[in-house]
């Protein structure tokens, strides 16, 4: 099982859920006041995804890891009913 870290300047923690680490992810948005700070997502090694206040919407990095996290999103919500 892939483990998700959440990394920004002074925090960082893992999660076993994509869904977790997206909701981490999110609620440190308003946490990130300058320009140079950037929020990240791992998967395992990789980074996945990527929040600065230089892009308007949040970056997935890689390719096809949209769609793949997407697909996860939608069956860790399954798993939840």
């Amino acid at each position: 099982m892939i483990k998700f870290k959440v990394a920004t300047r002074g925090y960082s923690e893992e999660f076993e859920r994509w869904t977790d680490a997206l909701n981490a992810a999110n609620a440190l948005k308003p946490k990130c006041k300058s320009w140079l700070q950037d929020i990240r997502i791992f998967a395992g090694e990789e980074l996945v995804w990527v929040y600065s206040r230089s892009h308007t919407y949040p970056q997935y990095v890689g390719a096809g890891n949209y769609d793949r996290l997407a697909r996860l999103f939608i069956w860790e919500a399954m798993q939840e009913d």
